[in-house]
């Protein structure tokens, strides 16, 4: 006779039921792909590889099917006309775009493009999330990306193989390599304010809170050495709002435990203190001493707005902008960017958008396609803040949808769509609606599916 000795953790593993759960769960495993192959590595040298599709973007359209098939058997959930109309208006204004473009087939890819992050993502993330549970690991995979890439761009300041700043091989750019040196910010930002949102939620267990706090913490380290003025200021803005709506209390506490950080990595260990300060103090010499970057970027915007008086109700097409750039700017344009560094050498990166969202849809699609986007982000942040005041559902998923909303509206105002995390900006899109929109069936976000109660969902308070 013998005795069977039980492994350690098999208990633990036993309790997980992890076939369980990925049998409840499986229509989430492309989301979760969408966001965490941002991982993989672009091929080194290759600063246009940006552009192209990448395997996030697979598994983004892997989402889109997966999300067709459920609702084809009946198992995604249903939507008001209010939310059909603010989820499918900006393909009828993509649609129109398109089809007055001076050439609608060099416009198509446009198109597609659009028609993925803005529609076909969003919806998607909306149809198939069905409680704050599901809502929280789609969440959860931001901060597992920001902290590996955060990593790695730390790695890359202390050892000097990060892309090219002022001369160094220092700046912080993660996998995505210099030709997309806000990727590693944007979703370092991302996961920064998904961790934050999460400590400062009351719904959740301490044990969760002190975690993600740490991880909020952590993840401000790479976001300052990514040296990228709009993320911190995009950052701060979004934070600032989320630490408000969760309570003045803990909101000084957050910034006071902030201000310590920032104390002891920059003024202690001079953690790239004089760059710093001096990205920071360019912040506001935007108008009376602007580098050659903000020299391009007020041009753009000008040929952006010069490009639309020219076409205002439908813009010169998608994929315009760059066709017309020439003949909209002035003598001030430079010829492209520099980019260097991170395995690649250098290489001038042309200049082919305004990095503005709302004016390169303005120019490109006019007052039609910017009323259908930008009205629709508008109605998703009105009805998301009301929802959160009036005291509706889980108050963690609206913190973290509201913050991520913010960070991306007011990141457009300086920059626009391009590189492999674009497709990010439509599972965002997808989360905040997810928070906003109502449910066509009257019973709560989630609160029933394929006649499954949503255990931890709105409707079980």
């Amino acid at each position: 006779m013998s005795l069977a000795v039980p492994r350690p953790g098999a208990g633990v593993l036993a309790r997980l039921d992890v076939p369980g759960l990925l049998r409840r769960h499986w229509p989430l495993l492309p989301l979760a792909a969408t966001v965490l192959f941002l991982l993989a590595p672009l091929p080194a040298g290759d600063a246009a590889a940006s552009g192209k599709v990448g395997p996030a973007d697979a598994a983004s359209l892997l989402l889109a099917l997966v999300c067709g098939v459920q609702a084809l058997r009946g198992r995604v959930r249903t939507l008001t006309p209010l939310g059909v109309l603010v989820l499918g208006a900006p393909g009828v204004g993509l649609a129109v775009s398109t089809m007055t473009a001076a050439d609608p087939y060099a416009a198509l890819p446009g198109f597609v493009r659009y028609l993925q992050v803005f529609v076909l993502v969003p919806a998607a993330v909306v149809l198939l999330v069905r409680d704050a549970h599901e809502f929280r690991l789609a969440a959860g995979c931001f901060v597992v990306l920001g902290l590996v890439q955060g990593a790695v761009g730390v790695i890359q300041f202390a050892t000097h193989t990060g892309a090219s700043y002022q001369g160094a091989d220092i700046r912080a750019v993660g996998t995505f390599g210099p030709g997309d040196v806000m990727g590693m910010a944007t979703v370092v930002a991302y996961g920064l304010i998904v961790a934050t949102a999460a400590a400062l939620a009351v719904g959740l267990p301490p044990k969760a809170r002190r975690i993600a706090g740490g991880c909020a913490f952590a993840l401000v380290v790479p976001l300052v050495l990514s040296f990228s003025r709009g993320a911190w200021i995009a950052t701060l803005g979004a934070v600032v709002l989320v630490m408000v709506m969760a309570g003045i209390r803990r909101a000084l506490k957050v910034l006071v435990a902030l201000a310590a950080v920032g104390v002891v990595l920059v003024g202690g260990l001079g953690v790239g203190s004089e760059m710093v300060a001096e990205r920071l103090t360019s912040i506001t010499q935007v108008s009376s001493a602007p580098d050659q970057s903000v020299t391009d970027r007020y041009t753009m915007w000008a040929a952006a707005e010069s490009m639309w008086r020219e076409r205002p109700a439908v813009g010169v097409g998608l994929k315009g902008f760059p066709a017309n750039r020439d003949g909209h700017s002035s003598l001030g344009l430079s010829s492209g960017s520099d980019t260097a560094g991170a395995g690649q050498a250098f290489i001038k990166q042309p200049l082919l958008s305004p990095h503005n969202m709302y004016l390169l849809v303005l120019s490109e699609q006019g007052l039609i396609g910017l009323l259908a986007l930008a009205g629709g982000w508008a109605a998703l942040l009105v009805a998301g803040l009301r929802r959160y005041a009036a005291g509706e559902g889980i108050r963690d998923c609206g913190l973290i949808a509201i913050g991520l909303l913010v960070w991306q509206l007011t990141d457009f105002l300086y920059a626009d769509i391009g590189g492999p995390s674009t497709v990010l900006t439509g599972v965002i899109v997808g989360l905040a609606a997810w928070w906003a929109l109502p449910s066509g069936d009257g019973a709560g976000f989630g609160a029933r599916v394929s006649g499954r109660p949503a255990p931890d969902g709105p409707a079980a308070r």
